[in-house]
């Protein structure tokens, strides 16, 4: 689309204004100490080896050869280790930042150079039912964050996620998946508005872009931010982000819209292009704010608008399709007490077309909805409150359907009119490593679907 062409060239037209009003400033007082340090030894090496080298020709068999070549050893080790230390740093205690998962957000500590982080799960899952599948223990995924830090205003991240441990099939299951869940590039400008553009995860929810383990509760995520926000959600794009003070904090971005081909009557979850040559003959426009009010409080709303037909045909004819998604949320931490809340609904155009087209397993609803509300309390606050581990029994009520307004001349699923009760038990030996327990309890509102028992493990790095 021209217009798209044309905000992208005004974004770039911005970045390059930022350089030229802001050029590169180097940081306060020079170079780090470890990069001035590195440069002594440096020094120190090349004296000593021309030192040396003198030495071996004028005093051949002089026990100082053997003195001077401990002095270099010495100094090649610290050398060594200073490079490795302004390579990959150690890492500060992890901390979430503009819009990423704490590990995710560990390149932003550094002061320059490779960032290496990630995290892992893995889960076994039975089922009540003895007429539904067998029990199944899965490494779920293995992920790696690998960022670089250019400067205090280039720093490129990403996430590279290994899913049910293998790309091949097995006798037992199909293949697993290797995927790039995002790349992309921030360009810092000043705090009130930054640059970013790549493979983005789009901002709704809660866990699409803070999705690590140990920051959620329960082994499976929760299912309305599955089923109608498809989390891990992921597509080209670019924007802005930033702070607005120490309370509020943004993003929003042009990305490439979703395929309405992959509309189904069970969730949305099809629909995403996940940056694999995306159709772009439809843009959509996808944002997020967030509030805290006081430390303990987040409040919050994000939304997602833009066409999905994609210029393609659906029974027939061309449609637009134009798809909204909004959600609210809310999240309250104060003791020890964790109480969450979110609502997404949405709207779908042209369902009649989309349910009649024999390529989609319709039918589509002009109308999708669905919330939680979760509460949860740490009880090590009460049997021994200065331990930095934690015993966490939890509760989450889910209600979502997919189908509650289809088109006239279609019959809507009712089985996709869902409730659900989590029970669950997460314990936390240290703050980046979790074991994890679920009772998961469904209702729907037509035939029965069989209730789960999960353990889990999860950790991050």
């Amino acid at each position: 689309m021209w217009w798209a062409a044309f905000l992208g060239a005004w974004f770039l037209l911005l970045l390059a204004l930022a350089d030229v009003t802001a050029q590169e400033r180097p940081a306060a007082g020079g170079a780090s100490p470890a990069e001035v340090r590195m440069q002594q030894l440096e020094a120190e090496m090349r004296a000593l080896t021309k030192e040396l080298a003198a030495m071996r020709e004028q005093f051949k068999g002089d026990g100082r050869l053997a003195e001077v070549d401990r002095k270099i050893e010495v100094l090649a080790g610290e050398l060594e280790s200073l490079r490795t230390q302004l390579t990959v740093p150690a890492k500060k205690e992890l901390k979430s930042q503009f819009g990423l998962g704490p590990a995710a957000s560990s390149v932003y500590q550094l002061t320059q150079g490779l960032s290496i982080g990630g995290y892992g799960e893995a889960s076994y899952r039975s089922f009540f039912d003895p007429d539904d599948p067998p029990a199944k223990v899965d490494l779920t995924r293995a992920v790696l964050y690998f960022g670089y830090k250019f400067s205090d205003r280039i720093v490129f991240n990403s996430e590279i996620e290994f899913e049910h441990a293998t790309t091949g099939s097995t006798v037992s299951a199909g293949s697993g998946e290797a995927s790039v869940e995002f790349a992309a590039l921030d360009f810092f400008l000043r705090p009130e508005i930054n640059a970013r553009a790549g493979l983005l995860l789009v901002p709704m929810g809660f866990l699409n872009e803070t999705h690590e383990p140990p920051f959620y509760h329960g082994v499976q995520r929760p299912e309305v931010e599955r089923q109608i926000i498809p989390s891990t959600w992921r597509e080209n794009g670019f924007g802005i982000f930033g702070n607005l003070g120490d309370k509020v904090s943004y993003r929003t971005y042009l990305i490439n819209s979703v395929n309405a081909k992959g509309f189904r009557a069970s969730d949305l979850r099809n629909v995403r292009q996940k940056g694999n040559e995306a159709l772009a003959e439809d843009f959509a426009w996808v944002g997020r704010l967030d509030v805290k009010p006081i430390p303990e409080l987040l409040l919050g709303g994000s939304f997602f608008l833009g066409d999905t037909g994609q210029d393609q045909t659906f029974a027939g004819r061309k449609v637009d399709a134009f798809t909204a998604l909004g959600s609210l949320h809310a999240q309250l931490r104060y003791r020890g007490m964790e109480l969450r809340g979110l609502g997404v609904w949405g709207s779908i155009d042209d369902a009649e077309a989309l349910s009649a087209d024999p390529a989609i397993r319709g039918p589509i609803s002009e109308e999708v909805w669905g919330a939680y509300g979760e509460i949860a309390y740490d009880l090590m606050r009460l049997i021994k409150p200065e331990s930095q581990q934690s015993l966490t029994p939890f509760y989450r009520f889910e209600r979502w359907n997919t189908q509650d307004d289809v088109p006239r001349g279609f019959v809507a699923d009712l089985r996709r009119d869902v409730t659900l009760n989590t029970l669950g038990l997460d314990y936390k030996p240290h703050p980046n490593v979790v074991l994890k327990s679920e009772f998961r309890f469904f209702e729907q509102e037509r035939g029965e679907r069989s209730d789960e028992f999960a353990l889990g493990i999860g950790y991050v790095f």
